[in-house]
């Protein structure tokens, strides 16, 4: 093992945040310096020449002062936890193979903290420090550098086991329940022992390990699928069926639900751009491109490890829409998470009570520190905009049917979803031939996310503490970008694609994932397992079969396209590896030539067979609920507290660290107006880069609700996401279908019985007489924590949380409407719409939670007919042009609506509220379904008459204006009850997105940001044009006879180059894809190119400094640094770089002439990915 110490592991201000919280537990701790250092396992000692090249590829952090003489030393060395191969170790080595360091088998990373001490730690300050220098879930901590070495260690491979059904019967598969964490259900046991049985043998822990993914609660959802018993009567219906229902009544448009990995509607005619499968030359292929939605839900890794849990929360539903039909395009996400109290420390909020939690998961504040990075960081590597999404914080004692109990989400939700689009010719997958190749195309085995399916069916604290270790996975998006230029490639070929069917490898990897590819076409399988890619040679046969290891899809080829389709493969330098073949007989075979047995030998009806149904008699549970009285409450303090709870408050701190830019197709994100205020009710997409024609998506959910009334919960989730997506042009709500993602702690008093009344409530109710589907969902059953603390059990239990995502075609993203005011239209009035017609129920409210309470009545959506009306009315003034500005009510009532839309223009407010009834409180602050638009003063009258023909004039009211100062006054019987400045109450809506922030990031950028707001007098964003844009100044310039060539540029992790191909050709150019493995591989030379454009992304994950890996693959290889610097000496050429492909020429600067004066790229001073619109 070779060491080279590397630079500075941590910038100053992290430095201090962790020295300071290092002298919290020991004051003895003086100074604090952290270094990285760098572990080489090598086949041979390197060469002269080669160790030289390694240590200048891993120069790419600033130096380290070295300390002074101190009284006491301590260091530890902190890396990767052995057993486990990091993203980091992965992409470096990657660019020392491709830097032709092939002697290099593996590097890894570590960070040698050393701390100088005023006198030795004593026992128990050593314990606190160890803990705070390392997260257990996914490091180590060592005393000696050498020992280091484990990292590397190789085990034998282990063997595989055998329970012996046959001589002990239950008891032997009972106890390997227990020890493997398979969470079987005693009659899954039963099953299982009469089946092999009659098969005449044991079965292997292999094969029972599989069986208990595939039919895990996570993988087969046997409660939606289960017969029902409610008060003691049969129910006609499962749960599933109830959803199925929507579809059945309303099919239109839909051309796949519920049979594969997303669902797909019908979009649009448009003109896809890509290369040409054959010249590699870009051009528009104009076809029908459909959309296809998923959503996802990643509970239980993010409660464990809130990075990589919620990092591969989002890969994993990116490889669900990659994997639709015969393969398809990932193109925009959403996000969301509900948590507990963050119980921030300079924020302390007065509804906020601490209840403890177990050490095995991360409080909510680290699961909102950590968790985003990890979701934001995967999209933005992989090169796809999240532009939506939702954040939500509940924890308190109340009244339910178990009694007083406390009800949060210690248990998290983190969702992950989005929306991509397919071929109509590959939206179904076509039936594997006997014969067929059965492929993984992606990453190697590892071990990690062992078991996750089965640990996620399970309440949190029930496993072992050691198989919760072994759920924690990771993310390598750069792996999986490589994956879908593959998948991107095939079905780029059209009818030529060779995929016939393609899966993607997630819950109980490919012991999952292999026999559903085969199984859906009626085939079974013969599989080799030492031929799975397996970068831990030690794993034994049933951790190589179910590891959930990530990045890796399955798919049939026909054994004639193999060729074809390693050469894709080989281009995009994408691991792939034929692992069987598909077979006649329907039966599983998996052989392991290194131990020469068969691991797997059974029928596939006995794995994906028909085990025992389940049968779920519950009861309803009634308790007396509380009138939530809002005698006593001050006005000031209530819109203060409303402003401040993390569920109304800013969301920013979750939108900057993700990029809203890439695809060059996004036309709504977050971010609204001249001060990019976060407050977009909708995201939308354009279907190309030349229609205006696209995809709208919208979340919605009101969980806290569900304490009182399960389907009014259910039903206002649905009209919450129906009045955010109404912003976007829609031709008819029958076009929009539903994702609906349901969490339950089920089996806890009532919860059941409330389940089942909310699906129903859904699917046999509010969507048939809405006309909608819901096509696409998942289910989580398992939402509640225990613990033991100090001999007291404890538990947190989740409420039932329906989270609805809406998506729909857009027939014009021209006209999405955003809640920013128009100052620039003259006098202006602003309706209220409230579609909960004078009700302003309280109960589940925001308002109730920030003072402690529940309530009685919640809001609920009571006449769908005027949901309807509303939604038809909202296009048909939009069409008309009549809106200026439009913003539903939700979370904090009217209070936040008004709110918000002020602060994204910047602008006061005079609002009478003498129409609204006699509660004042409850009309500013109940959360009823209904939305404010802004008009014309002189088309009041116009748009109240297009009210009155919906049915809704009677709830619609004009409640006053924009203010000519920069205060919201809110006004009855012409008195002024509640006002405040808008500066004052935007800085209290952002307060907790700062401190987030300043928590997580550079603390000065944050000041400076959340000082920003001071300034009245800031523009904000603002275009003074000083040219007229329709001029082609360089026409004069230019042969236009010609189109020079120009290379797209791109090494494996670019995500950059569609957009960037899309502009050269529309600025008369000829695009031609260019990899760099053509380059070195000598398929392509840069003299048959005038132009050279470097695309931006994540070239190698950035893991050696931003394009650092890039450029190091250039100058360290003969060929590809021959081209490079005979292109750029050359007369007649130009180059480009962008993003990525402008750090990584700036390293090539030596050999570009006239570069010599070219700065070079530092990290940015918050040490945050930053997505922010600066005028240039």
């Amino acid at each position: 093992m070779l060491q080279l110490r590397g630079g500075s592991a941590l910038s100053a201000f992290r430095l201090k945040k962790l020295l300071t919280s290092l002298q919290a537990d020991a004051p003895v701790v003086q100074d604090l310096h952290a270094k990285f250092i760098h572990f080489a396992s090598l086949d041979r000692a390197l060469k002269e020449e080669e160790q030289a090249v390694l240590r200048q590829l891993l120069n790419y952090a600033p130096l380290q002062t070295k300390a002074g003489k101190i009284p006491y030393f301590r260091q530890y060395l902190v890396t990767p936890r052995p057993g486990t191969i990091s993203p980091w170790s992965s992409k470096a080595t990657d660019i020392a193979h491709n830097c032709g360091l092939e002697a290099v088998q593996r590097i890894e990373r570590g960070v040698i903290y050393s701390l100088s001490l005023s006198q030795p730690l004593n026992e128990s300050q050593e314990r606190a420090v160890r803990a705070r220098l390392y997260d257990r879930m996914t490091e180590a901590v060592f005393d000696d550098i050498d020992d280091a070495e484990a990292l590397f260690s190789k085990a034998d491979p282990a063997p595989l086991t055998v329970v012996d059904i046959l001589g002990s019967g239950a008891e032997a598969l009972q106890v390997a329940n227990r020890e493997l964490g398979l969470a079987l259900a005693a009659d899954e046991i039963d099953y299982l022992v009469e089946n092999f049985q009659a098969l005449g043998r044991n079965p292997t822990d292999v094969e029972l390990m599989m069986f208990a993914q595939a039919n895990s609660e996570h993988c087969r959802h046997k409660i939606f699928n289960a017969d029902w018993i409610i008060d003691g009567k049969k129910q006609l219906h499962t749960l599933f069926g109830m959803i199925r229902n929507t579809h059945q009544r309303h099919p239109e448009g839909v051309l796949s639900a519920y049979s594969d990995n997303s669902a797909v509607i019908e979009g649009f005619e448009g003109a896809r751009f890509h290369p040409e499968p054959d010249s590699g030359e870009y051009r528009a292929h104009t076809q029908a491109v459909q959309i296809l939605m998923k959503v996802e839900t990643h509970n239980h890794p993010t409660a464990i490890a809130p990075f990589p849990g919620a990092a591969t929360g989002s890969g994993g539903e990116i490889r669900d829409e990659g994997a639709t039909g015969r393969g398809s395009k990932p193109k925009a996400g959403l996000c969301g998470f509900s948590v507990s109290n963050l119980q921030l420390p300079d924020l302390p909020q007065p509804w906020e009570t601490d209840h403890g939690r177990p050490g095995r998961i991360a409080s909510a504040r680290e699961i909102m520190l950590e968790g985003p990075i990890g979701a934001a960081a995967f999209n933005n590597e992989f090169g796809r905009p999240n532009l939506c999404g939702y954040f939500r914080t509940y924890e308190e004692k109340v009244v339910s049917g178990a009694g007083e109990e406390v009800r949060g989400y210690h248990k998290p939700i983190m969702l992950a979803g989005g929306v991509g689009n397919i071929r109509d010719d590959h939206v179904q997958k076509n039936d594997i031939p006997p014969g067929a190749q059965i492929i993984v195309l992606g990453g190697p085995a590892m071990l990690i996310g062992l078991g996750g399916g089965a640990a996620s069916s399970m309440s949190t604290g029930e496993s072992h503490e050691d198989l919760d270790f072994a759920s924690v996975q990771r993310g390598n998006p750069e792996m999986q970008r490589r994956a879908q230029e593959v998948i991107d490639r095939c079905w780029q070929m059209g009818a030529d694609n060779p995929i016939i069917s393609i899966h993607d490898v997630g819950a109980g990897g490919i012991s999952n994932a292999l026999p559903e590819l085969v199984h859906d076409s009626g085939r079974g399988g013969q599989f080799e397992l030492r031929a799975v890619p397996n970068d831990e040679p030690g794993m034994s046969p049933m951790e190589i079969w179910s590891c959930e290891a990530q990045e890796r899809y399955v798919m049939a080829v026909d054994v004639n396209d193999l060729d074809r389709f390693a050469e894709i493969c080989t281009r995009e330098r994408c691991p792939f590896a034929v692992v069987g073949e598909a077979t006649e007989e329907q039966h599983l075979v998996l052989g392991d030539g290194y131990f020469d047995n068969v691991p797997i030998n059974m029928p596939m009806e006995v794995l994906l067979g028909k085990p025992p149904k389940m049968l779920r008699d519950v009861k309803h549970h009634s308790f007396h609920k509380t009138e939530f009285k809002t005698d006593g409450i001050k006005l000031a303090d209530a819109a203060t507290r409303i402003l401040s709870l993390p569920t109304v408050a800013s969301k920013a701190f979750l939108i900057t660290i993700g990029d809203r830019s890439i695809t060059g197709m996004v036309a709504r994100d977050q971010m609204v107006g001249p001060w990019q205020v976060p407050v977009a009710d909708v995201a939308v997409t354009a279907t190309d880069f030349e229609h205006v024609t696209g995809e709208a998506m919208a979340v919605g959910e009101r969980t806290p609700v569900a304490l009182l009334h399960h389907a009014a919960s259910a039903r206002l989730a649905v009209g919450e996401s129906l009045t955010n997506i109404a912003a976007a042009k829609i031709d008819d709500i029958s076009r929009i279908v539903l994702s609906a993602n349901w969490m339950a702690p089920a089996g806890h008093p009532g919860e059941d019985a409330g389940l089942y009344d909310a699906v129903k409530a859904v699917g046999l109710e509010l969507c048939p007489a809405l006309g909608i589907a819901i096509p696409v969902g998942k289910d989580s059953m398992s939402m509640k924590t225990v613990w033991e603390e100090n001999g007291e059990q404890k538990s947190v239990t989740a409420p039932l949380s329906l989270i609805i995502s809406a998506f729909a075609p857009v027939s014009d993203v021209r006209r999405t409407l955003t809640p920013q005011l128009r100052t620039d239209c003259g006098d202006t009035d602003l309706i209220l719409i409230d579609l909960g017609k004078g009700r302003h129920r309280l109960g589940g409210s925001c308002l109730a939670q920030v003072y402690k309470q529940l309530g009685h009545h919640p809001a609920d959506l009571d006449d769908p007919g005027s949901l309807r009306s509303f939604f038809a009315a909202i296009q048909l003034l939009n069409e008309k042009s009549l809106l200026l500005a439009y913003h539903d009510r939700s979370d904090g009532g009217l209070f936040a609506t008004l709110c918000e839309m002020a602060f994204a223009a910047h602008t006061g407010l005079r609002l009478l509220l003498d129409d609204l009834g006699d509660d004042k409180i409850a009309a500013l602050f109940s959360e009823e379904l209904g939305a404010v638009i802004q008009v014309r003063h002189c088309d009041t009258d116009e748009v109240m008459s297009w009210l009155r023909d919906a049915g809704l004039k009677h709830h619609s009211h004009v409640i006053g204006t924009l203010a000519d100062n920069d205060r919201i006054v809110f006004m009855d019987d012409n008195k002024d009850i509640l006002s405040g400045s808008r500066v004052d109450w935007q800085r209290i809506w952002q307060q907790t997105s700062f401190q987030m922030q300043r928590l997580r990031d550079n603390p000065s950028c944050a000041i400076e940001e959340f000082d920003s707001l001071l300034d009245t007098d800031d523009p904000g964003l603002h275009v003074a044009l000083k040219f007229d844009p329709a001029d082609d100044i360089a026409a004069p310039y230019l042969n236009m006879n010609t189109q020079p060539r120009v290379a797209i540029l791109r090494e494996q992790g670019v995500n950059g180059q569609i957009e960037m191909a899309a502009a050269f050709d529309r600025a008369g150019f000829t695009a031609v894809d260019v990899h760099m493995s053509d380059i070195i591989e000598g398929r392509t030379h840069l003299n048959d190119f005038m132009g050279l454009v470097a695309c931006g992304g994540f070239s190698y994950g950035d893991v050696l400094g931003a394009g650092g890996g890039w450029a190091r693959s250039v100058l360290f290889n003969a060929q590809a640094r021959d081209q490079f610097e005979a292109f750029f000496n050359r007369a007649d050429s130009f180059g480009l770089g962008v993003c990525n492909g402008c750090q990584m020429l700036s390293r090539l600067k030596d050999m570009i002439p006239g570069a010599a004066h070219w700065p070079s790229f530092e990290r940015n001073l918050s040490e945050q990915f930053e997505a922010r619109f600066p005028l240039v």
